[in-house]
């Protein structure tokens, strides 16, 4: 090497030299974060976290059976605080395991820990995302074994603490470790809950099927497998088509794992039908209409995240906020204005007549008064909860909500107002959809140019069909969401003919859209449940009064257009000089479902009827109950709702509405609407009768000026309301085919 070349070389040693102590040279951070104190971080945290478990499976023993194996009672208690009833007898009988046929005991292993009789005890997956959706509040999920599920049931509480389930842990490994496996199979299936007050494999196939244990077939044993699940949800009784596939799919699942593990043949898996379980029978204390209150009030609490496992523990003081006195009245009235007049053993309609109600105080958003049947003896699943039929037309006043609130227009750009003039024509095409339908009006009448009053006042479906196109089907199911009403499967976004009230909806739904219209827009959600207590448990209760649903504006001048319901139009049965009220009548397809939905400033009830096959809940028509014609909303619900409301409201100082929001609209004097065919076709005014008289200017259906008449506006508090000629004796089959316009589905 020349010196040149040495020269060169020494150079670029220099110049790389700094870099080497640049490498050798770290950071702060980077001093403190080597991967070797990371990975011996992670290696100390691990055995520290194995030295706490060794620890705690030493400390921790199996403790005496908890309290909550044994199960006390739950005391409902009426909003006044004297006790309505007590539930939670045990209806418990321990059976060894061999009072349960094989199969039936691999239907549940099956279902619910395939490797039950491999396993140590516990799912250690499972446990840890339980732990960790516990520590992160995100819900209740998380795998355990049959051997966790009895210690959870025998030993411990029902509480989601990270505590509890590294006891449940723990417990379960030492009782797997020191109990055979048939013994933990016997006392998980006498421990767990069934649905229908029964408690333990014995009660259940008795609650279920009227057989002993040991009689079980394996189609019986896999459905009530499939049942422990969620056994208010899937009991074949009160679930509805989406809880009956998915108690199937469970049922299904239960005999197909068998199959997998080699206990079932697929010759015999064939072989085995789901078999119907027989109807349930109330449990002492809820008799009449109390197993229906608590019913209510179970189904309250379950969508508020107290467990049924919780509940069915007992120990609870449950307040309703249902008042005796208004409970009362409100049996009274359906005792009085339909039950009477029904022979149910000897006229076939009367015997598939079901009634439910629900009442609400819409300044609390408290019910006060609930009907669910006739008794759980012959109707186990409350008729005022139940989902399987359609609201019908008491659906148009949310319709007419929504186009005021979204300031929808008719398709030549006219502003929708209770004056706005729509073509009452039955059958009329609806214009501006890519859906076709041209629903029929009641008794295929035409009623011509008719203002939106008029045609709430006589539920014209011509009108409202075209409505729901003006303001779109999603527009008006976006607005009945935030009104309270749910969605379901089968409600679509696109179809007007939901301007019908095809959808389904309950009692307590209803109750919650019109109660919202009474507190001037402010969201209610009706609830049942004042306070809950127990021991080492908490429930926080609802808040029935929510947020601004729809502006005042809109709910106001809903209110002012349904008083017009009543003084002129479907629901002049309920009017009365005792109370200012508003409301709603609907009858679905068929007539297979009757409503009344009305409100006071006071009070807002929903009165509902159904048709429904004895044995095989199928829908049939109410038309010819109790000897009458069609039964519409205006008919019995409509009777049963003012009998109620006098009797609730008797002795209380009634108020009238207060509507400052209310517009509606200008009339518009280019229009002219034309007499409907039930009316008089010449331009006179039709006189109301001397008992209806009014100092308030005439309602629309009162006159037939060149333009569109004026809605009535609120009356004055400082003025007595004159009474109706209709007067509570009036029978209420004396209008079966609601001759002023009752709509619903044609």
């Amino acid at each position: 090497m020349g010196r040149a070349e040495a020269r060169r070389a020494q150079k670029r040693g220099s110049r790389r030299a700094p870099r080497a102590r640049q490498k050798n040279k770290r950071s702060g951070i980077r001093r403190f974060f080597t991967w070797k104190k990371i990975l011996g971080t992670v290696l100390g945290t691990i055995l520290l976290g194995m030295a706490a478990l060794i620890g705690l499976y030493l400390y921790v023993e199996p403790p005496n059976p908890n309290s909550e194996a044994k199960l006390q009672s739950n005391v409902y208690e009426w909003s006044d605080g004297t006790v309505m009833t007590r539930t939670g007898t045990v209806n418990r009988v321990m059976v060894p395991i061999e009072k349960v046929p094989e199969d039936v005991q691999f239907a549940f292993v099956a279902l619910e820990n395939k490797t039950f009789y491999q396993d140590n005890g516990v799912d250690v997956k499972g446990v840890a995302r339980g732990l960790m959706n516990t520590a992160l509040g995100r819900g209740k999920q998380g795998g355990s074994t049959i051997t966790q599920q009895y210690v959870k049931n025998y030993y411990l509480t029902q509480d989601q603490t990270v505590t509890r389930k590294l006891k449940e842990l723990v417990i379960s490994l030492k009782v797997d470790q020191n109990t055979k496996k048939p013994q933990i199979l016997a006392g998980y299936l006498n421990t767990s809950y069934f649905g229908r007050n029964a408690y333990g494999i014995q009660a259940a196939a008795q609650a279920y099927y009227g057989v002993d244990s040991d009689q079980l077939t394996l189609a019986q044993g896999a459905y009530l497998a499939a049942l422990l699940q969620a056994p208010s949800q899937y009991d074949w009784a009160v679930a509805g088509p989406t809880s009956r596939e998915l108690v199937m799919g469970r049922f299904n699942k239960a005999l197909n794992n068998m199959v997998e593990i080699g206990k079932l043949s697929p010759e015999k898996r064939k072989a085995v039908k789901f078999q119907q379980p027989i109807p349930p029978k109330p449990a002492p204390g809820r008799e009449g209409q109390k197993g229906y209150l608590v019913q209510a009030a179970e189904a309250e609490l379950r969508e508020q995240n107290i467990s049924e496992a919780e509940l069915n523990a007992g120990g609870w003081t449950i307040r309703l906020s249902v008042d005796k006195k208004r409970q009362a009245a409100l049996e009274k009235a359906v005792n009085d204005e339909l039950e009477s007049k029904l022979d149910r053993k000897g006229r076939k309609t009367d015997a598939a007549v079901q009634a439910g109600a629900t009442s609400v105080d819409p300044k609390t958003g408290r019910i006060v008064a609930m009907y669910g049947g006739t008794g759980m003896k012959q109707k186990w699943a409350s008729n005022a909860l139940r989902t399987d039929f359609q609201p019908g037309s008491t659906y148009k006043p949310v319709v007419l909500a929504s186009a005021l609130e979204n300031d929808a227009e008719t398709q030549d750009g006219k502003k929708i107002t209770p004056r706005t003039i729509y073509d009452g024509t039955s059958g009329r095409p609806v214009v501006g959809s890519d859906t076709p339908f041209s629903p029929e009006n009641q008794d295929q009448k035409d009623y011509g140019p008719i203002t939106v009053q008029e045609a709430t006042n006589r539920s014209v479906n011509s009108v409202y069909a075209q409505m729901t196109v003006d303001v779109t089907p999603k527009a008006a199911k976006k607005t009945a969401l935030q009104l309270g009403m749910k969605d379901r499967p089968g409600w679509p976004d696109d179809r007007p003919a939901t301007s019908l009230g095809t959808m389904s909806a309950n009692t307590v739904e209803m109750a919650a859209v019109y109660a919202t219209f009474d507190r001037h827009g402010k969201r209610v959600r009706p609830s049942i449940v004042e306070s809950a207590t127990a021991a080492n448990r908490t429930y926080t209760p609802l808040k029935p009064i929510g947020d601004q649903a729809i502006s005042s504006e809109t709910a106001d001048t809903v209110t002012k257009v349904l008083t017009g319901v009543v003084e002129d139009g479907s629901g002049q049965k309920v009017d009365s000089s005792a109370y200012e009220a508003a409301g709603k009548t609907g009858t679905t397809e068929s007539n297979v479902a009757a409503w009344f939905t009305g409100y006071t400033p006071e009070l807002v009830t929903v009165v509902a009827m159904f048709g429904e096959e004895p044995g095989t809940g199928k829908q049939v028509t109410l038309t010819g109950t109790a000897g009458g014609g069609r039964a519409g909303g205006s008919t019995f619900p409509a009777a049963i709702w003012r009998a109620y409301t006098l009797d609730a409201l008797d002795g209380v100082d009634t108020g009238r509405f207060e509507l400052p929001d209310a517009d509606m609209g200008k009339p518009d004097p280019a229009e002219q609407p034309t007499a409907s065919p039930s009316r008089s076709k010449s331009s006179e005014a039709v006189t109301p009768s001397p008992s209806r008289s009014r100092s308030a200017s005439p309602s629309p259906s009162a006159s037939r000026s060149s333009e569109a008449p004026e809605p009535s506006p609120s009356r004055s508090s400082a003025k007595p309301r004159p009474s109706r000629t209709a007067t509570p004796s009036q029978s209420a089959t004396a209008d079966p085919e609601d001759p002023v316009g009752e709509g619903g589905q044609p």
